[in-house]
């Protein structure tokens, strides 16, 4: 973000909702991020694949950590706020108040998680309509998505949710609206996760071939019938009770909002890498693939024209850099899946004591483990023998399959820490060549990528960022600013200020 009114230094707040933790930024003029914060969030699993969190809870978390990195700072130095957050189903009655989203009646957990798979049949039926919308979709709708989550409420708590709701946000919106009291909805958030189209808005036959045409009837009013672009301005700021609750001043600027991984993709894939001789110099930003990976992994790739790519999501227009098509692939389980793994295994306990001795975390001392152990060749030759499908919950992309289980081949009776370290390694292994699936069906479909920009927790862990470099054959490209998510939730706050005249010229 370079702007050319240099006077006093000004800020603007990014605050990033993950899946876990809630994280904010306090970001100066030139992207460089000067105070950070997170707080963790509670997650509800009441039975399996059922997922669900409070929004409550989670804005309470945005308070805190905002508060603490403008602590100290000159309120009228901060210009904008920009929010992030997963593309959960937020429910809320007439007067906003929380609705419960299962059979227990608890309202405060009104929140369904991005990685709920509850709506399998739902999702079933929607695609079996082979509706049009679908072909936005990379041509089959996932579970992930909005439109199944609706109808699984319609469904499933009809009496109790359903008639009784006012309003359904995807949670980057549901946090715009808290700031401002404003229901307009992010571009972003609808095209990717409800089906309208940046062309055509929302398409009535659809809502209403899937059972959802009370939808239509009230005018979409509770999926949203106002849509902002990424970085607009929302209403008139921030309300004087959300700037006493999160520590900022009344009335600064308040960005429509970006789902996480698109803020990732934002704060990476236009960096500046001159001089470093890579394949994507002097080339245009669509031949970049931005990885953001954390409990999950999405791959971003943009084109000037639309391209259709069977089991990738889009073509999406605008969805996250303006006046160019998305295509967002992306893995369901990346980072948790390593977790579940590790954790999972009976040496984890040894694991966690040598660790601690050491003085570092577990995945640090697991690749140092490795590099004891790997000979005379290199570290991805150990597992020559054992192998991974990583689709534990299920696939995302390119095969659309959320039925598909994970496996383990190559087993043996040994348990030790040595076992650990292996099966650790082969689980990164087999998310790299997800990845690289992913991108070969794009550029079958006529992506032309050459450089992978990686962002988000797993991007730190250097095992993961070779693995990916090695498998798919292309150069990995880090960012300076390990906090890219925040940045990209900054870019849109210095946007909505006015201190930039669009996202392209803040990033």
């Amino acid at each position: 973000m370079h702007s050319k009114k240099e006077t006093l230094v000004k800020y603007y707040v990014g605050i990033d909702v993950g899946s876990a933790s809630v994280r904010a930024a306090l970001v100066d003029g030139f992207g460089t991020v000067v105070a950070h914060a997170d707080q963790p969030i509670q997650v509800w699993e009441p039975q399996p694949d059922h997922y669900e969190q409070s929004s409550a809870d989670i804005w309470a978390a945005c308070c805190s950590v905002t508060k603490k990195v403008v602590c100290g700072v000159d309120a009228s130095q901060i210009r904008g706020v920009g929010f992030d957050a997963t593309c959960s189903l937020v429910v809320v009655d007439k007067q906003f108040q929380p609705l419960a989203v299962n059979c227990e009646g608890q309202n405060h957990r009104n929140v369904i998680m991005w990685m709920d798979h509850r709506a399998v049949s739902q999702v079933e039926r929607i695609n079996a309509t082979q509706h049009r919308v679908l072909r936005y979709v990379g041509g089959v709708m996932s579970v992930e998505m909005q439109p199944p989550k609706l109808l699984w409420i319609k469904e499933n708590l009809q009496e109790s949710c359903w008639e009784k709701a006012g309003y359904f946000f995807d949670l980057p919106d549901f946090l715009s609206w808290k700031a401002t009291g404003v229901t307009a909805r992010s571009l972003c958030t609808v095209v990717c996760k409800w089906t309208y189209t940046s062309d055509g808005g929302w398409d009535d036959s659809f809502w209403k071939i899937i059972g959802l045409e009370d939808l239509v009837k009230d005018k979409y009013e509770k999926i949203g019938n106002r849509v902002l672009s990424p970085g607009e301005s929302v209403g008139k700021g921030l309300t004087p009770e959300a700037a006493k609750d999160l520590g900022l001043p009344e009335g600064i600027a308040v960005a429509a909002s970006l789902i996480d991984a698109h803020a990732g993709g934002l704060g990476v894939i236009g960096a500046d890498v001159k001089g470093h001789n890579l394949p994507c110099e002097n080339q245009p930003i669509t031949s970049r693939l931005a990885m953001i990976c954390g409990t999950s992994s999405c791959h971003m790739g943009v084109s000037e024209t639309p391209i259709f790519v069977p089991g990738v999501w889009g073509p999406y227009f605008s969805a996250m850099v303006p006046g160019l098509w998305l295509n967002e692939g992306g893995q369901s389980a990346t980072g948790k899946l390593i977790d579940h793994v590790v954790r999972g295994h009976v040496s984890f306990s040894e694991l966690q004591s040598k660790a601690a001795a050491s003085a570092h975390s577990i995945y640090t001392y697991l690749n140092s483990h490795l590099d004891l152990i790997k000979k005379s060749l290199p570290v991805g030759f150990l597992t020559v023998d054992l192998h991974v499908w990583p689709d534990f919950h299920g696939n995302r992309s390119p095969l659309t399959d959320l039925t598909l289980k994970g496996m383990v081949v190559g087993l043996t009776l040994s348990q030790g820490l040595d076992e650990l370290a292996l099966i650790y390694l082969a689980t990164i292994q087999a998310i790299a060549l997800g990845t690289r699936h992913i991108l070969e069906t794009m550029q079958a479909a006529g992506h032309h990528i050459n450089t992978l920009f990686l962002c988000g927790g797993l991007s730190k862990n250097p095992l993961f960022v070779q693995m990916h470099a090695d498998i798919t054959g292309k150069p990995v490209v880090l960012s300076k600013e390990v906090e890219s998510v925040l940045v990209g939730a900054a870019i849109l706050g210095g946007c909505a200020s006015g201190d930039f005249a669009s996202i392209q010229v803040c990033s």
